[in-house]
């Protein structure tokens, strides 16, 4: 399977539906163990009947007659309070020993003690650790009689793509459990599982499947890397071949406890309330793979929580077609931009966990140390894995020195506003106040603004008159600019806008983020972009070139244009001129009153505004330096 690179079908499962099925492991790990906690080992039953089982339990313990039981019990939970309240205690020298570890040695220093002073170990021993008195007799070796057996192929199969499946569900689980927010390479997870199989089978043992206890017990005491495994393996075989003896004197109720507390952990209901915030829909998934789970087993669970996310995906939309329509089509392009070297990423139709996998190889193609803008304004629908996803992948780029940013959001509607909420693009007529729809990217241009003690003013604003007195938008329809950072002081101000160039089938909508620079007195009109990107359009407006004095590369690299060219060629002094070449493009145009600065014609990711802010900034002292020395 790994070779075959069916790792990717990881990228399927929704992401409430790996919660659920989070919180259904817990629920059931949880419900098997409490019950061994407490001095019953006997118990079975499903999940269910043994969740409900849980109040006998307790009530027959004060109505039994076994003191074995009680100690039993005791231990466990005395174990249990141990787990809790551990993380709350300051002692730097406690915590040089983990929990887990905390209770093996009390456990195993009670039994020595009594055993010193001769006292009755409390405990029978049928509720210790049974570990055989040669452990390496008890190894069972293949027999390859019924190699060639049909039923015995089909049951291969079977256990393979059963715990093949299993292995890429608690792989997804135990990424999200990660606090470094890591990606697994699955496919290479797959192939080591395969081989551990083979190994095992000669050894007699059962197929090897990652697994979320184990997993999530590690993470909890602090593991940071795949050393942990290792480790956490030769221990148990060093523990199982050098002290058996100690292993026998631990009671299976005070193992039984931790275990309780990590299925605990597992299925909190601070969970259930950070689900419930993301949005209304996610939690009738995540109760729905829950319940599905519990009922009857964990590969059932997950189809139901896929099916419901669809569903529910389907009803959302009102339709069917757009995922059938598209779910095949190519609908992620990628380029690297020439100027200031960050990756574009543009995402088309629909983005959910049906297609995340096609966004993913595109964002693991890319080194975590670069700059990536994903842009959803062409994207109709974009569900909760994906921006959850996204997320993920955005606090490993900050962690590697890398960036990553979402835009084109702005017109989506979400009913929540968790940054991972479904959002799905509503016409311009039925779109509320921008301000609703609030995304990541307007909350960091909000502390932007804050950051230059500017003001942020998200809200739509239709008087954009002042634009169509520049060159670039005189002959574009701006319907409303919105997403305005404003320097009070100065008057100064970015924010966003859309226009639209062509008309009819021609017409297109474009996104930009543009600054906005009042002069404090008259000066020349000029453009300057790249040399030949828009010199039609500066020659129809009546703009003549204008060569720069002693600076033949600057001439080569920008058009520089005005209506007065010797007045314009004055402008550009030796410091104006060696500040625009050691800087990123910007189209710099100036109407006689104001600046206009544009970098790209697609909204910019904050980083980008930021580095337009102090562009902008500069440009306007220098050119101001410039005049005044005229």
């Amino acid at each position: 399977m790994g070779f075959l690179k069916m790792g990717r079908l990881a990228d399927f499962f929704p992401a409430s539906t790996i919660q659920g099925m989070l919180a259904a492991i817990g629920i059931g790990i949880l419900a098997k163990q409490f019950h061994i906690m407490i001095g019953h080992n006997n118990e079975a039953g499903n999940i269910m009947t043994l969740l409900l089982h849980i109040p006998s339990g307790l009530y027959s313990l004060w109505d039994t007659d076994s003191s074995s039981i009680v100690s039993a019990a005791i231990v466990g939970v005395v174990s249990l309070l141990i787990m809790i309240f551990y993380g709350k205690i300051r002692s730097k020298w406690v915590h040089l020993v983990p929990a887990p570890m905390w209770i093996l040695l009390l456990s195993i220093g009670f039994h020595s003690f009594c055993s010193f002073f001769a006292l009755a170990y409390p405990i029978d021993k049928s509720l210790l650790i049974p570990i055989p008195e040669n452990v390496l007799a008890s190894l069972a070796f293949p027999d390859f009689g019924i190699a060639l057996n049909q039923k015995f192929i089909f049951a291969v199969f079977a256990i393979t793509l059963i715990a093949g499946i299993e292995s890429l569900l608690s792989i997804k689980a135990v990424d999200r459990l990660d606090p470094a927010n890591r990606h697994s390479n699955v496919n290479k997870d797959l192939k080591a599982l395969g081989l551990a199989t083979v190994i095992s089978g000669f050894l007699g043992g059962l197929n090897v499947v990652t697994v979320i206890a184990r997993s999530s017990v590690n993470v909890n005491t602090g593991a940071t890397n795949r050393s942990s495994n290792f480790f956490h393996a030769v221990f148990l075989l060093a523990f199982v071949l050098l002290f058996q003896e100690q292993l026998r004197k631990i009671p299976l109720s005070a193992l039984a406890a931790i275990l309780v507390y990590t299925g605990y952990k597992l299925a909190t209901p601070a969970l259930v309330k950070r689900i419930a915030g993301v949005g209304k829909e996610q939690i009738l998934i995540f109760f729905a793979t829950v319940f599905a789970t519990l009922l009857t087993n964990l590969i059932t669970g997950i189809a139901v929580g896929i099916l419901v996310t669809f569903v529910i995906h389907i009803l959302i939309n009102k339709s069917v077609l757009l995922f059938i329509t598209h779910l095949f089509k190519p609908n992620i392009l990628m380029f690297r931009e020439a100027d200031g070297g960050n990756y574009f990423i543009s995402v088309k139709y629909f983005c959910s966990f049906l297609n995340y996998y096609k966004l993913k190889n595109k964002l693991d193609a890319i080194r975590e140390t670069e700059e990536v803008v994903v842009d959803f304004s062409m994207c109709g629908f974009v569900d909760h894995t994906v921006l959850e996803g996204l997320e993920n992948y955005r606090e490993v780029f900050d962690l590697k020195g890398g960036h990553m940013e979402l835009i084109g959001l702005d017109k989506h509607e979400t009913d929540s506003m968790h940054p991972s909420a479904i959002r799905k693009m509503i016409p311009l007529k039925a779109l509320k106040p921008i301000e609703w729809y609030f995304t990541r990217r307007q909350e960091d241009l909000k502390a932007t603004a804050a950051d230059f003690g500017w003001k942020y003013v998200p809200k739509k604003q239709s008087d954009t008159a002042f634009l169509r007195e520049f060159v670039f938008f005189s002959s574009r329809h701006i319907p409303y600019c919105y997403n305005q950072l404003s320097d009070e002081k100065n008057k100064a101000s970015v924010f966003d806008v859309e226009f639209t160039e062509g008309e009819f089938i021609a017409k297109e909508v474009i996104k930009a983020t543009v600054m906005y620079i009042p002069l404090p007195a008259p000066g020349p009109v000029f453009t300057l972009d790249k040399e030949g990107l828009l010199s039609l359009l500066y020659n129809l407006s009546g703009s003549e070139e204008v060569e720069v004095p002693n600076h033949p590369d600057f001439s080569k690299r920008f058009r520089l244009g005005g209506e007065d060219p010797l007045i314009v060629s004055k402008l550009f002094s030796d410091e104006l001129v060696l500040f625009l070449e050691s800087n990123p493009y910007y189209h710099v145009e100036s109407n006689g009153n104001a600046l206009l600065i544009l970098k790209k014609e697609r909204l910019l990711s904050v980083k980008e505004v930021k580095r337009m802010i102090y562009f902008g900034q500069q440009f306007k002292k220098i050119l101001l330096q410039g005049a005044n020395a005229q």
